[in-house]
C-alpha cells in the first residue's frame, strides 16, 4: 500500500466504471477513503466494492444526479455531516451526444453541457465551503483534449469540457489564498466503455493523430490525478495537463 494519499478522504463522480473507477483503485491503494457518486451502478459495482473494502480502506456510494442542484447539496452536506471533512475532489462524471451540429438537437446540447459543466459547478460550490473552512483541499477536474482543440461531431462535449477548463482556472484563482489547488487532466484517446463504442473506421481515425499510436488505459489517467490530489502538487494550480500519447503539443 502507498501513502501518497494517507487518511486523506476523496469524492469521486462518475467513479463507478472506466476512468473513476481507475481513480477509485489509485486513491485507495494509496491510503484514501473514497466516496463514489454516481447516477448509475454498474452490475460488478458491490463486488469491486467489497473486494476492495477489505484492504481497510473505507468505500461509501450515493446516487447522484450531479445536473440537480438541490440533490447535490443535500447529498453533500450529509457526507459531510457523517465524515468530517473532505479532502480531495474529483469531477470525472460525464457524457457524450455525438452529433454533427446540423443533426444535434437541443436536448444533446442541454444534457452534455448539464452533466459535464453544471455538474463540475454544483460540486464545487457544494463542497468548497468545507474546503475553505479547513483550510485546504484539492479539486481535480476531468476535461478531454477535444476541450483544447475541438472535433467535428462533438460540438456539445468539446464545448462542455472547453468550459470546465475556462470555469477550473477562474476557481483556481479564487480558491488559491485559502490553500485549495483546482486542476484539470485533459484525457486523450482513453479505453472506456464510452471509447468502446466507437468503430473500426472512428478508431483507426482517432490513433492516426497520437504520436504514440497506442490508446491509454484508466489507470494511467488515474496516476496524473492522484499526483495532483497529493502534497506533491502542492504548488500547482490552474493548469490543464493532457494524457493523450501526445496528441496536443
Amino acid at each position: 500500500m502507498g501513502s501518497l494519499l494517507q487518511n486523506k478522504i476523496a469524492v469521486i463522480t462518475g467513479g463507478a466504471r472506466g476512468i473513476g473507477r481507475a481513480i477509485a483503485d489509485d486513491f485507495i491503494a494509496e491510503g484514501a477513503d473514497v466516496v463514489i457518486l454516481d447516477k448509475f451502478f454498474p452490475d460488478d459495482f458491490e463486488s469491486w466494492k467489497a473486494g476492495k473494502s477489505s484492504g481497510g480502506r473505507k468505500i461509501l456510494s450515493r446516487s447522484l444526479d450531479v445536473t440537480s442542484t438541490s440533490e447535490t447539496e443535500q447529498v453533500c452536506q450529509e457526507l459531510a455531516k457523517e465524515l468530517g471533512r473532505i479532502d480531495i475532489l474529483v469531477n470525472n462524471a460525464g457524457i457524450t451526444r455525438d452529433k454533427l451540429m446540423m443533426r444535434m438537437s437541443e436536448e444533446d446540447w442541454d444534457m452534455v453541457l448539464a452533466v459535464n459543466l453544471k455538474g463540475a459547478f454544483n460540486m464545487m460550490k457544494a463542497l468548497t465551503t468545507i474546503m475553505i473552512r479547513q483550510k485546504a483541499g484539492k479539486i481535480i477536474n476531468i476535461s478531454s483534449v477535444v476541450g483544447l482543440t475541438g472535433n467535428a461531431g462533438q460540438s456539445n462535449y468539446s464545448a462542455s469540457k472547453a468550459g470546465l477548463i475556462g470555469l477550473s482556472k477562474s476557481i483556481a484563482k479564487e480558491l488559491a489564498s485559502r490553500n485549495i489547488n483546482v486542476n484539470c487532466v485533459a484525457p486523450g484517446f482513453v479505453e472506456t466503455d464510452m471509447t468502446a463504442k466507437l468503430n473500426e473506421e472512428q478508431r483507426k481515425a482517432m490513433l492516426s493523430v497520437v504520436p504514440m499510436k497506442r490508446t491509454s488505459q484508466p489507470s494511467e489517467i488515474a496516476g496524473v490525478v492522484t499526483f495532483l490530489a497529493s502534497e506533491k502538487a502542492d504548488y500547482i494550480t490552474g493548469q490543464v495537463i493532457p494524457v493523450d500519447g501526445g496528441m496536443v503539443m
